[in-house]
């Protein structure tokens, strides 16, 4: 039996502008051409600093995550602000911050 297909959870990053912006919208175009269902938010940041009750939902279910975002101890440490845990057995964090489009598209769109 063939393994899950990870969901794809894209993060903006808008408000804190430290990843690059061609990285950013080179992902997100190869996402969009590529007719892959991904979930987008404009920033997890953002939403783990209000406590969006809807930051709980992402990670919810049992399937793989590959979150499209920067670095993996950042997305994980947000979840947790937020009061959600962090399921590393099945999370991948891909980081736009120190992998070019390429590499990211790559993995997430194998």
């Amino acid at each position: 039996m063939s393994e899950p297909k990870p969901r794809i959870l894209y993060c903006r990053c808008a408000f804190a502008q430290t990843v690059p912006k061609a990285t950013k919208d080179e992902v997100l175009d190869q996402l969009c051409e590529s007719g892959e269902s991904f979930d987008t938010v404009s920033d997890l940041c953002e939403m783990s600093a209000r406590k969006d009750p809807r930051i709980t939902e992402l990670l919810e279910g049992d399937e793989p995550v590959q979150i499209v975002a920067c670095y993996h101890r950042a997305v994980k440490w947000l979840f947790h602000s937020a009061g959600v845990d962090f399921p590393e057995d099945r999370v991948e964090v891909l980081n736009m911050r120190e992998e070019s489009a390429e590499e990211i598209c790559k993995k997430v769109l194998k």
